[in-house]
């Protein structure tokens, strides 16, 4: 059977944009497809953020979830460009490969009861070109469709703060966000490498990443303390977003209601 294609297919929806191109949206159906978005991710990863990947193959991101997932692709109908991605790994296929990615950079014990109804989300990237309003809505959209279609209530993921300076942004931002989005303590979670907050400025007025901006906006929570990602050289936090939460503003974006 072939991995890289979805359970269920999301039907591919365009936006018509204010720029000069058109987006739409689609879960990846063949292996050339998955093979567009890691070579997006390579991109933006390995040669914007000089992440150090495991991967085999020159200019491609890749690992051991990517088979077991369904991959989100944004594309510029002009040029068929894929310009925007996220990876989704369901519960069933989770049981699969026999763990979350988030598992290995957090204890994620009190979430277990959650396990059957989550869907990780991860390997969010969007092309340089295009990030704007206008891709991140159509990455939403698809993600919340593709949640409602196979039945998830709850979105997991890692969301990552730069440590190019070290780690007191990555500290100041989660000092300031933990008043209002920390989650109740059922839902917290343990880093397994802890960024070191004591040691690090966490005073700055420091902005919040736009994805982590977005996750918020839509009512999701923070769950503890981030961790160190040493490859990505990022401070990530882990990210909970119970469906039932989504504020009414942002619901009918997500969910197309």
């Amino acid at each position: 059977m072939d991995r890289t294609r979805p359970h269920m297919l999301l039907e591919e929806s365009e936006l018509h944009t204010s720029f000069r191109y058109r987006l739409s949206v689609k879960l990846a159906s063949s292996t050339a497809e998955v093979r567009k978005a890691q070579r997006l991710r390579y991109k933006v990863f390995a040669e914007e953020m000089q992440a150090r990947l495991p991967t085999q193959e020159p200019g491609i991101d890749s690992d051991a979830f990517d088979p077991y997932c369904d991959h989100l692709l944004v594309r510029d109908t002009g040029t068929n460009e894929v310009v925007g991605t996220y990876r989704a790994l369901s519960s069933a296929q989770a049981k699969r490969i026999g763990r979350l990615y988030s598992d290995d950079e957090f204890d994620l014990v009190r979430l277990a009861h959650l396990r059957d109804r989550m869907v990780e989300v991860g390997r969010s990237c969007v092309h340089a070109d295009y990030r704007n309003g206008a891709t991140i809505a159509m990455l939403w959209s698809g993600l919340g469709e593709y949640m409602v279609k196979h039945g998830h209530d709850y979105l997991v993921g890692c969301a990552s703060i730069s440590m190019a300076d070290g780690g007191h942004v990555a500290a100041s931002v989660y000092n300031r966000l933990k008043h209002d989005h920390l989650s109740p303590i059922e839902y917290r979670v343990f880093p397994r490498c802890p960024l070191p907050l004591h040691a690090l400025n966490g005073t700055l007025a420091a902005p919040t990443p736009s994805l982590i901006k977005g996750y918020l906006r839509l009512g999701a929570y923070i769950c503890g303390e981030p961790a160190w990602d040493p490859d990505f050289n990022t401070a990530d936090l882990l990210i909970l977003l119970p469906l039932s939460r989504l504020t009414p503003r942002y619901r009918k974006h997500f969910l197309k209601e």
